[in-house]
């Protein structure tokens, strides 16, 4: 089983995240995880992933194109994409740039196609997801690694889809 991150970045911090995610989905035992930036994923890495966890910068609220353009893609393959598990992650320039929005736009994207979404853990914060104001600071990087892990190990309870 595999649990796919995918983010756009266009200055780092969205991919600095993604990698504190990535490292959380990796320490669950029995879960490979694979990081990529959206750019590089096409509609096969969706489909064969049992979990997706999803992050963008927010612009003006909502999710990247880039990444809407992917979950546009999938929308013909609803059934394959059900009961998948998916979470949100996002990053802003000011603190009311639009994170929580931003997750929220990922994640009814998800809702639509099925799938089982996560918030963050509740020692994170318990909402949408992670989410951070320019770089992930230590306490960030340590809830994106629980973000991470949580959706692993529901993946890992639940099997493949």
């Amino acid at each position: 089983m595999h649990v796919l991150v995918m983010y756009h970045s266009r200055t780092g911090n969205t991919k600095a995240l993604a990698e504190h995610v990535a490292e959380g989905v990796n320490s669950v035992d029995g879960i490979d995880c694979v990081l990529k930036p959206v750019s590089e994923v096409e509609l096969e890495d969706l489909l064969a992933a049992d979990g997706i966890i999803a992050g963008s910068p927010s612009y003006y609220g909502i999710m990247a194109s880039e990444l809407k353009v992917i979950f546009d893609q999938s929308c013909n393959s609803r059934p394959k994409m059900a009961n998948k598990v998916g979470a949100a992650f996002s990053t802003a320039g000011h603190p009311t740039g639009g994170i929580e929005t931003t997750m929220i736009s990922i994640l009814e994207s998800m809702l639509v196609a099925g799938m089982i979404v996560l918030s963050d853990p509740p020692e994170a914060g318990g909402h949408f997801g992670v989410g951070c104001t320019g770089k992930p600071d230590e306490r960030v990087a340590r809830w994106g690694k629980m973000h991470g892990e949580r959706v692993a190990n529901l993946v890992s309870k639940l099997g493949s889809p």
